[in-house]
């Protein structure tokens, strides 16, 4: 008989940090924050938004959760320390980081031909740099604890690239297996998801149901093209929690099937 049990999928006396969880209403940081807290951990919402993650901490409290919030500038090393610190001091360590906070709807509105320095330079600050930056001043805390799990959070839009966002993420992706190669004897796993088109506020205010991408990537999608949050949190328990402790490296794709990869 396996020993396995679904008990492997909580995590009880965990410490989770989820960035770009407090922003944008209907977001996918929100849904990674309540789904990790119903899981048994305790969250640190963090986001630049210090008043989004306030609500959303107060949200999960109101659930029963045990939460705080922290406002964060993800690629101000010393904003991160804060958070960290901060992490510490509530809960009494750090287990699991959620590289969550991006930009998207910020960096889409022009081909990559057109984009300058200046916006290149923004994009790779936030969407990259700000998840390695975190990687870096979270991983002494997670090996204090004797390991953990890192999170990033790539794209659909990735595979292949054909935006500047999507440049972006498939940078992302590298840093996921190079941090998961230079970290893993220290017991830190790191993997990435690559949400498809969520119907997140944001998401649906990029691309309406009735856009023409949407409908061309309808027609070759096997189920549905679109899902709420909720849908990619089974992704984010299996890869926080010790039922995919055999993990590391990996982008898990929760898209309905647009990208498929052998």
């Amino acid at each position: 008989m396996s020993d396995f049990t679904n008990d492997s999928f909580r995590l009880d006396g965990k410490v989770a940090i989820v960035t770009g969880a407090g922003g944008r209403g209907n977001s996918i940081g929100r849904a990674y924050a309540i789904a990790l807290a119903n899981a048994g951990a305790s969250v640190v919402v963090a986001d630049l938004n210090g008043e989004g993650a306030q609500t959303v901490a107060d949200e999960i409290a109101g659930l029963g959760g045990k939460v705080a919030a922290v406002q964060v500038d993800i690629t101000d090393t010393a904003s991160v320390e804060a958070m960290a610190a901060a992490a510490k001091a509530a809960f009494g360590g750090i287990d699991i980081l959620v590289n969550n906070a991006a930009l998207m709807v910020e960096i889409v509105d022009k081909p990559l031909m057109q984009t300058d320095r200046a916006r290149f330079d923004k994009g790779m600050a936030v969407n990259v740099w700000g998840a390695i930056n975190c990687a870096q001043v979270v991983a002494p805390y997670l090996a204090e604890r004797g390991g953990g799990s890192i999170v990033n959070q790539v794209s659909a839009g990735a595979y292949p690239a054909q935006s500047y966002y999507g440049v972006t993420k498939i940078a992302l992706h590298g840093a996921t297996t190079t941090l998961a190669t230079e970290l893993g004897k220290q017991g830190i796993r790191v993997n990435a998801i690559g949400p498809g088109m969520t119907k997140t506020d944001a998401g649906l205010a990029l691309t309406p149901e009735d856009s023409p991408l949407v409908q061309a990537i309808s027609a070759r999608a096997p189920i549905h093209l679109r899902d709420t949050p909720d849908a990619l949190c089974g992704a984010l328990l299996l890869l926080v929690s010790d039922a995919g402790r055999w993990m590391t490296g990996q982008v898990l794709n929760v898209d309905g099937g647009w990208v498929m990869r052998g």
